[in-house]
């Protein structure tokens, strides 16, 4: 057996049972219950909170196994590694020092995926860029002074080679480096629930949090999971829906700037920030939408494409073609347009409003 086998069975068994731990304290403590569906036999729904947001999932089991407790259980230990808001979390010790090595089984696999989008898209999408999000007000600090020499002083701080790993742990290249998963740790969430599901060998279910999916087979109607994406607009409602996409066993992550912002000396400042100039991203595209095979990968791709503007994420996608992407954007008019690419056509429909 190799030591990566070796590894990721130490892996899981410590996983298991640190979601024990928690579980096991949980039964203790008020908690969110499996909201019940009298109308639908078999199909449960679990809501709660992480991650600063909100998160839901939709299953159906004829056994009518009630995983509210180990999903927040799992949630809460995965937290631990990744949340720069939790002080002693694992990603939050490795930024005030120099390395870390692993303690669980979650910043590993964001590394390398970082890694791997990072190349894709030349820097577009580069977790390091956190100081320069916290310096424009958008990390767990809120907003700071912020000139252009600040910012100067920064940004060669952001740059994921600053950063080596392997399996065992990750250091800085150099001291200052900041590590921020936030542009994609949502859709690794989902996926690892998912994945929890899929061990419990539920075959139909929809995860979301914060608005980052994924879906497996189909709901309750035997029908593939449908969800909406909201018009780009800064005082739209949540119901306010530009299209409907049906996902076919994948995931689903939405970026954009129309909402996320504030205003400061008469500018909207976007929580979009270009690693590569320091400064927040100004061109037409408002919502960026992908669909991958997971949830993580969709959730960076979709940041990286806010990063990119239009017309380099037409590309990038037509390129790679192992995803989908539907963006909306404003065109040389100023007029409300859509890009859908072919893959995903099929599967989008427009809601009139």
């Amino acid at each position: 057996m190799g030591s990566n086998a070796k590894k990721n069975i130490i892996y899981s068994i410590v996983l298991l049972l640190m979601v024990a731990i928690v579980y096991l304290y949980r039964q203790n403590t008020t908690v969110t219950q499996a909201e019940p569906d009298p109308l639908t036999s078999g199909r449960l729904v679990l809501s709660g909170n992480t991650m600063g947001t909100n998160y839901r999932v939709v299953y159906l089991d004829q056994l009518e196994r009630n995983f509210q407790n180990s999903v927040d259980s799992l949630l809460i230990v995965f937290n631990q590694s990744l949340s720069t808001y939790i002080p002693d979390s694992e990603i939050s010790r490795f930024n005030k020092g120099d390395s870390l090595i692993f303690e669980s089984p979650f910043f590993y696999p964001v590394l390398v995926s970082s890694q791997e989008i990072f190349n894709l898209t030349d820097g577009a999408f580069d977790p390091t860029v956190g100081p320069l999000v916290n310096l424009w007000g958008f990390g767990p600090e809120g907003p700071q002074l912020k000139d252009s020499l600040r910012i100067a002083q920064l940004l060669p701080l952001v740059d994921f080679n600053n950063i080596v790993f392997d399996d065992q742990q990750v250091k800085k290249i150099k001291p200052g480096v900041y590590l921020d998963f936030s542009a994609n740790a949502k859709g690794y969430g989902v996926d690892i629930v998912a994945e929890f599901l899929y061990n419990q060998g539920i075959e139909n279910y929809l995860v979301e949090i914060g608005g980052e999916l994924v879906a497996r087979g189909v709901n309750e109607k035997g029908e593939l999971w449908k969800v909406g994406v909201s018009r780009p607009e800064e005082e739209g409602r949540a119901e306010d829906l530009f299209s409907v996409i049906a996902l076919n066993n994948l995931a689903m992550a939405t970026s954009g700037n129309y909402r996320n912002y504030y205003e400061a000396d008469g500018m909207k400042i976007s929580h979009t920030i270009d690693p590569k100039t320091g400064r927040p991203v100004r061109h037409g595209l408002l919502s960026a939408t992908v669909i991958a095979d997971d949830c993580m990968t969709a959730d960076a791709l979709a940041t990286a494409l806010m990063v990119m503007g239009t017309e380099k994420a037409i590309s990038l996608q037509k390129k790679q073609g192992d995803f989908e992407i539907f963006l909306i954007y404003n065109n040389e008019e100023g007029n409300l347009s859509s890009y859908v690419s072919e893959g995903l056509k099929p599967y989008l429909s427009f809601v009139n409003n």
